[in-house]
């Protein structure tokens, strides 16, 4: 991370857990949200063959308009994205897979002020590419929207990237949400039913994500690769490790346990929690 010293590293990864798996608390608020008709279906063109996408979602942590207790100043800014925990800091997601010895990056895009920011990755041994999305900390809850409209195959769309088409949203076989659960603060219509019979792929590295996601994954038809039943630190590592799983066309289960594993490697959970924690849904 470029503005926070090797310390506070070191803070982010280990102990910050306790910040973020505290500021997980549920916050008892009743404010309803309605999918509106940008998120109904877009671009349903054909991809190219052979070409598949993992699409990932990320809510940036954000301390001012989040239901969390408050994380460093630093990482909890949800506008900025270069310094955020789960986007610019050391074990975010652009940051994380930018190291990666299984990724290039291969676009940047500066998008707005809601998705701030988009990132193509390409897989050095497979014919996938990584789509991650950091949506702005205050739009958290169209950030749920779009990826649960995607689950369902509501919202669909694609890209072309050196003369290829992929697909993303809910063209992508993998899709990924990342953040706070802002489901604990926010409530939405029971109306992500699955729109075109195909069944998605997803995980969800969110606080206790098996239960308040559950009856909207249920309804989107979506196999839950990893989900959550309890606090957790949703940094990158989990995700980079499920999805090495998956692209090695491992069982469910062995997706589940590379979570796992990689969580307890970087939280020093022990494996018992870890595998405690993160499970397959329904």
């Amino acid at each position: 991370m470029n503005s926070i010293s090797a310390k506070l590293i070191y803070f982010s990864s280990i102990a910050v857990f306790w910040l973020v798996a505290v500021s997980c608390k549920q916050v008892h608020k009743s404010r309803a949200s309605h999918a509106t008709a940008a998120n109904a279906s877009k671009n349903l063109s054909v991809t190219n063959p052979g070409v598949k996408c993992i699409h990932v979602f990320v809510a940036l942590c954000d301390n001012k308009y989040q239901g969390i207790i408050p994380v460093p100043a630093t990482i909890g800014n949800g506008q900025d994205p270069e310094n955020n925990l789960y986007w610019g800091g050391d074990y975010g997601v652009r940051t994380f897979f930018k190291r990666s010895k299984d990724w290039k990056l291969v676009k940047k895009q500066k998008i707005g002020d809601t998705l701030m920011e988009r990132l193509i990755f390409r897989s050095l041994s497979t014919n996938y590419y990584l789509v991650a999305d950091g949506y702005n900390g205050k739009f958290i809850k169209q950030t749920t929207i779009d990826f649960l409209n995607s689950c369902a195959g509501r919202l669909k769309d694609t890209l072309q990237i050196a003369g290829k088409t992929i697909g993303i949203d809910g063209n992508a076989a993998l899709l990924a949400y990342i953040g706070h659960d802002g489901l604990m603060d926010f409530n939405l219509p029971a109306d992500f039913k699955n729109q075109d019979g195909k069944i998605r792929d997803c995980i969800v590295l969110a606080c206790i994500s098996k239960k308040y996601f559950a009856p909207f994954l249920t309804q989107a038809k979506v196999r839950q690769l990893v989900v959550t039943t309890g606090l957790m630190c949703p940094e990158a590592y989990t995700l980079h490790d499920a999805v090495a799983a998956y692209l090695k066309n491992k069982p469910a289960e062995q997706i589940r346990q590379a979570a796992a594993m990689a969580y307890n490697k970087y939280q020093k959970s022990g494996l018992k929690f870890a595998n405690e924690l993160l499970v397959s849904g329904q």
